[in-house]
């Protein structure tokens, strides 16, 4: 009731619903005020059992249902069998201001290197996102035993939130692998379009399938080469072969693969991926692109109510 009056004492023309506790309060106040509602689903949710799905089936009732990758869009015509034309993939944006090369000075790229003691040029392999098991950072790790260099460094960056047993799994595992002095964990980083000009291959491992892969494309933004699990949304965010790689989810064999031709650029090579990528982010994963569409989206609800 309270929502309900929200609307009405402030002429609300619309509502846009992005999680699902707040969805059911916005559903049923634009539906009393004969007004469109519309929802963004950000993932797959858990949807065992059938009061879990009933649950999530709010994000479906929009009048326009946004889905922030096509794999997104798969999953909610596969699980809630919704595949009208309600439902349309628009990405996710990231700051091309922020995640820009010559935005970065060298000053902040000394000091980072410092603070992780890169002191001497060797290959940078990175992976950022939180220390957690789906997000892969075992496969990386078996997959740096079969590359089989000395000559590189892997920096996993994030927290363990708590996963403290996880953590020492890892560490236990680099160093029954011989890998103490190639692989770190340096922690979070304040920082990271610095971290991504250190890095000369971005990783993302997810062993399940990413609902959208913010990480790839800000790494592409850097200008970076990027390898991904061959599934989910990582896979659309990429151009594979042009601005990166795409493995088998899960299989270090073919990771180590992607790596070594990611690693064996050359300069030239480098240079033209870096373009490619900076210039495929460009034109489809800003702020002004998200922003767009979903004005967008809510102008074409509101003309088909016939509102405002």
């Amino acid at each position: 009731q309270r929502l309900r009056a929200l609307v009405f004492d402030r002429g609300v023309s619309l509502i846009h619903a992005r999680s699902r506790a707040p969805a059911w309060s916005g559903y049923y106040a634009a539906r009393a005020s004969r007004i469109p509602f519309v929802t963004t689903f950000h993932g797959t949710y858990s949807h065992n059992g059938q009061l879990k799905r009933r649950y999530n089936e709010v994000m479906t009732r929009g009048d326009a249902v946004i889905a922030i990758s096509g794999h997104i869009a798969g999953h909610i015509g596969q699980v809630y069998g919704v595949t009208d034309k309600r439902v349309r993939v628009v990405y996710r944006g990231i700051d091309t201001n922020l995640f820009e090369p010559s935005s970065v000075s060298p000053e902040r790229v000394i000091a980072l290197a410092k603070q992780w003691r890169l002191t001497e040029p060797i290959p940078v392999i990175m992976m950022s996102g939180r220390l957690t098991r789906w997000k892969g950072q075992r496969v990386l790790i078996e997959a740096l035993a079969i590359l089989g260099r000395q000559d590189i460094r892997c920096l996993f960056i994030g927290d363990d939130q708590g996963r403290e047993g996880y953590r020492r799994e890892l560490e236990a595992l680099v160093k029954k692998l011989n890998l103490n002095n190639i692989v770190h964990f340096p922690g979070h980083c304040r920082d990271m379009p610095a971290a991504y000009m250190l890095a000369d291959v971005v990783v993302s491992a997810s062993t399940d399938p990413e609902a959208f892969g913010r990480v790839m494309v800000e790494a592409q933004a850097m200008g970076r080469p990027v390898v991904v699990s061959g599934h989910g949304a990582s896979a659309e965010v990429i151009l594979d072969g042009e601005t990166g790689w795409s493995f088998t989810p899960g299989d270090p064999q073919t990771l180590a693969q992607a790596l070594h031709e990611a690693l064996a650029l050359t300069e030239e090579e480098r240079e033209a991926l870096a373009c490619k990528a900076i210039s495929h982010v460009a034109s489809r994963f800003t702020v002004a692109n998200m922003r767009q569409q979903t004005m967008d989206t809510y102008r074409e609800v509101l003309q088909r109510a016939g509102v405002g």
